[in-house]
């Protein structure tokens, strides 16, 4: 079985603990700090394996040296950051399988955000931790990668199991949602899920994980085919990647 921990740090920033109960081995994904992870580790008493960076922005991987001096885990990211990420021992690529314990773990390579960004998916567990690729009702600005690229990368997590559970590293719900409705005002699905969303934030509670089907219902960067979106945009029976482009246009100015 999978132990999963969310920690809040910074501003808007979540780093995941995942621990597998039979083989003891536990991860990190994307450790912004190191303190918050020690904390839980002596508190939980376990030992930290492995940390698994999605992408070399600071707010992900500055916890990775204080970590690795402390518990001498091994640090696991996109091999084409081994020179951007401090500390890797092990370069993966879209493709590789990993393992917690006996529990698979396939790497996305997802380039749009950074050129090099990767996503670790545990398909037998349904469990997706994307870091800045995919956000609930949002998707990470295109830093290095191309708007194209992005597309694509997205379109390999929206073919994912809809039962997929979406453990994405930032708290942006409530802005994405509320730039969602700008988009798809009638969507009912997406007027029901801000409501949920507002409740939450007002009692300072996560809004993440998210699910592909959620997303499938109410994330415009998943919905480009939606015809009442591409009408509000100007985008009719234009390209998916035209339509896509825009929305990521209009949401960087919102």
């Amino acid at each position: 079985m999978l132990e999963i921990l969310q920690l809040p740090i910074l501003q808007d920033n979540y780093i995941y603990l995942i621990h597998d109960t039979e083989s003891g081995e536990t991860a990190v994904v994307d450790p912004g700090l190191a303190q918050p992870v020690l904390d839980v580790l002596v508190q939980k008493n376990w030992q930290l394996s492995y940390i698994f960076n999605t992408h070399q922005h600071w707010d992900h991987v500055d916890g990775n040296l204080a970590l690795k001096q402390q518990t001498g885990c091994k640090i696991i990211a996109g091999q084409g950051d081994i020179d951007r990420i401090p500390g890797i021992d092990t370069g993966v690529k879209d493709g590789d399988t990993l393992w917690l314990g006996q529990h698979r773990i396939s790497i996305i390579a997802t380039p749009g955000h950074t050129l090099h960004h990767i996503v670790y998916y545990f398909p037998d567990n349904n469990l997706l931790f994307c870091g800045d690729t995919l956000f609930v009702m949002g998707c990470g600005r295109l830093f290095e990668g191309t708007a194209e690229q992005m597309w694509l990368s997205l379109q390999k997590l929206k073919a994912l199991p809809p039962a997929t559970h979406i453990y994405c590293t930032h708290e942006y719900t409530q802005t994405n949602g509320q730039f969602a409705l700008t988009l798809e005002p009638d969507n009912v699905l997406l007027q029901r899920r801000m409501h949920v969303v507002n409740q939450l934030r007002a009692d300072n509670l996560p809004t993440v994980p998210s699910t592909i089907a959620q997303e499938l219902a109410t994330n415009p960067f998943f919905r480009e085919d939606s015809v009442s979106l591409q009408q509000t945009i100007g985008m009719l029976a234009k390209s998916s990647v035209a339509i896509f482009t825009e929305i990521r246009r209009c949401k960087d100015c919102f």
